[in-house]
């Protein structure tokens, strides 16, 4: 009879070989991938002690491929955003915690607006379907459009959009088109309450760690020279979409949060205010368009 063998030791185990990759986050990669294996949560590991030796093949082989700086989100299939899980892997960008702050920005916002109509909210460059999906599940209330350009992407969001409707969400309505296009979502021009974006942002010359350079797609990532091409060209149509008063909150590369503002603030927004991530690097600048 072949013996269990004891779990935290082979989590340690894993992480050491994590890091010995170059992978940035070692250990919270290691438990969440044998969460993963177990069907369990991460917090829930310390409660199981012992696995079977099949379980623990399949560990070291996930952890093998991860060390090949394939994504975690691409090896578990799925990402986070607000309270939902979203559906990733090849052929879309996969969610950041940094935007996670950019929608709760959104979801207080929201918050502020009178009851006299229901929250018209925009999503551009959704992607996965990550900010648009997770906004219309804490607001079954509002009227939610998201747009993408990329048709791999868009076959994730769909994917996604549908599996939220299925849990009992509010749809939410995709289109497939280009955020920098003067006629942009004309039926709603001057009727929105807030345009969020998590556009592609990177300037073209950036170095980035090979899960980000080697996984996402590059349609998803870079924005040009400066990393403001897509920003820059979207601005009118934000500035044309919003109701007076409304709001725009748009992610950037750590290097553009002046630039972003600067844009804003040549399409006379006001109120621009320029917010940090998690780790205290400008991430991402929100704005209102002026009220009568």
């Amino acid at each position: 009879m072949t013996e269990r063998l004891r779990l935290r030791p082979l989590i340690v185990e894993a992480a050491a070989r994590l890091a010995e990759a170059g992978v940035g986050s070692p250990m919270p990669d290691a438990e969440n991938l044998a969460a993963y294996v177990l069907g369990t949560e991460r917090m829930r590991l310390a409660l199981i002690p012992m696995v079977e030796p099949d379980v623990a093949d399949r560990y070291r082989a996930l952890i093998e491929q991860r060390a090949a700086r394939i994504p975690l989100q691409h090896l578990t299939g799925t990402a986070a955003m607000g309270e939902i899980d979203l559906a990733v892997g090849p052929g879309v960008f996969v969610p950041r915690p940094e935007t996670e702050l950019l929608f709760a920005w959104a979801l207080a916002y929201l918050a502020t607006l009178p009851h006299d109509h229901a929250p018209i909210v925009v999503d551009l460059c959704t992607g996965s379907g990550a900010l648009a999906l997770a906004i219309a599940h804490a607001r079954p209330d509002a009227d939610v459009h998201a747009v993408e350009l990329d048709p791999d992407a868009l076959v994730w969001a769909r994917r996604n959009a549908d599996a939220r409707i299925a849990e009992g969400d509010t749809p939410i309505t995709l289109y497939a088109d280009d955020v920098t296009d003067p006629a942009l979502l004309a039926s709603l021009t001057g009727r929105v309450d807030l345009v969020v974006a998590n556009p592609p942002y990177i300037p073209e010359a950036a170095i980035l760690d090979p899960e980000v350079a080697d996984h996402d797609p590059h349609r998803a990532l870079f924005g040009g020279r400066d990393g403001l091409d897509v920003i820059r060209g979207m601005v009118p149509s934000i500035a044309r979409l919003l109701r007076p008063g409304g709001a725009t909150a748009i992610e950037h590369d750590d290097t553009n949060g002046g630039g972003v503002a600067a844009l804003l603030a040549a399409a006379d927004f006001t109120d621009i205010v320029e917010h940090a991530d998690l780790a205290d690097k400008p991430r991402f600048v929100v704005a209102r368009t002026a009220t009568p």
